[in-house]
Parts: C-alpha cells; structure tokens; sequence
C-alpha cells in the first residue's frame, strides 16, 4: 500500500472510528498505530535469547550455549531454523483472534509493526530470494477473505526488498484446528494438507515461511518439506508469535 493510499485508509478509518484503543477503550491510538496504545504495549513480551536454537522457543535463566528444545528433537524438522517476534500470550492471542476471524483490519499496522521490529534485522543477515506465506484452502480462505500470512508478509517483503511467493505451495486438504491437537497429532493433521503448484519448479532458493503463530512447528514444517521437495535449498522460518 502506497503513502497517499496510506492516507485515505486512515482518513476513512477515523471518520467512523475515534483515535481510542480498541483494546481497552480508555487510552487515544491513531489509525496508524494499529488502534492500539502505549498502555496496551505492555501487555507485550518480545523474544529474546536464550531459545532453542532450532524453534526459536524462548527458556528463562542464563543458557550461554547452543541448545535444541525436547520438542525439536522429538520432531522431524524441514526447516533451518524458526524465530518469532513476541511471544503468543492471551492478550496477543485474543488480537490476532479479532483480526483473522471478525475482520478487524485496523489492527493490522500493530501486527505489521510487531513482526518487523525482529524480523527485519535478523532477515536482512540472510540471503533470501523470497517470503512463502503459510497457504489457506481455499474454502476457508473464500469465508475468511483473506489470508492472514500473506497480508502480514507483503510489508516485510517491502522492507527487505523480495517478493511475496503465493505460487510455490497451495493447501490441498481442509484441516481441523491445532488448538486442542498435541505435537505428534499436529504433525499428522498436516502431513499431507500442501502440495507444491508446479512440482520441481525450485533450484536452490533460500526462502522463508511466514505464518501468525507457532507452537509445535508442525504446520511451517510442512510447507518447509515441500518447498524442499520442490528444489529449494535452505528453509527458514518467521512468526509473528510464539506459543509456550
């Protein structure tokens, strides 16, 4: 989205909505930031190190050397390494429930805002030919009319100068929610839900998975395989949060 479209979107949005928190009502926030205040950031935990060095998981104490969590070396892995930008707490989780499933936009200069703020410079270290967002089938995209990772990917993309790759993978079965499944049943939820929109059209690319959240890994894993299969070369992963 341009500046002057920028513009008109906010214009539009405060003429029916006042610069107030649309997440405890009390405190002003603009269109711009997402229609969330400074009270309301720090409900927020950003992810810092120690993690495991796989998923990304974040561990109190003082761990000053390379680790791999128990979930990591319980599970088949296809990608590098996965990151996230704050960790998926109530309040996060709640937002990002608002915007994907009551079409609450306005929140999305805040999320965009959250996942750059550690994406940007730990992906600018890499050599990237693109951002694959994690796909929706396209029945559950038609309900929601839109894909929440190709939204959240498209400023990123802009940020670090690459496309946004919506031809490489597609969702070819329906699943059910992860929410009440464990890893191992995550992992079998999703063995066979994606396949790759045109097979062996890949040739070494270093790409990365963006997704809203991760918690066990297994649905960005899955994408992972089959870019892999298709012929890309190192997979890397990004959220926006991280599940505990």
């Amino acid at each position: 989205m341009n500046a002057t479209s920028r513009e008109w979107l906010d214009a539009g949005l405060a003429f029916f909505y006042p610069p107030v928190c649309q997440l405890c009502a009390e405190q002003r926030a603009t269109p711009a930031e997402g229609y969330v205040c400074q009270a309301c950031w720090q409900h927020l935990r950003f992810i810092v190190p120690p993690c495991c060095e796989r998923c990304g998981l974040p561990f109190p104490g003082d761990i000053t050397t390379a680790f791999e969590c128990s979930n990591c070396r319980d599970l088949e892995l296809h990608f590098r390494w996965a990151r996230a930008s704050v960790v998926a707490n109530d309040f996060l989780r709640n937002l990002i429930h608002r915007y994907k499933y009551n079409r609450e936009l306005w929140f999305e200069p805040f999320l965009a805002d959250l996942l750059l703020r550690h994406a940007l410079p730990a992906l600018r270290e890499e050599k990237l030919a693109g951002i694959v967002p994690v796909p929706l089938h396209p029945v559950k995209q038609r309900e929601r009319e839109f894909n929440q990772a190709e939204r959240l990917a498209q400023p990123l993309a802009d940020a670090l100068g690459i496309p946004v790759l919506t031809q490489l993978v597609k969702r070819v079965q329906p699943t059910r929610t992860q929410t009440q499944l464990d890893k191992h049943a995550r992992a079998d939820n999703v063995r066979r839900a994606f396949a790759p929109v045109q097979p062996k059209s890949l040739h070494g690319e270093r790409l990365v998975v963006l997704d809203d959240v991760l918690t066990t890994g297994a649905t960005t894993s899955a994408v992972a395989r089959v870019l892999r299969e298709n012929g890309a070369g190192e997979v890397l992963v990004w959220t926006l949060a991280r599940g505990l």
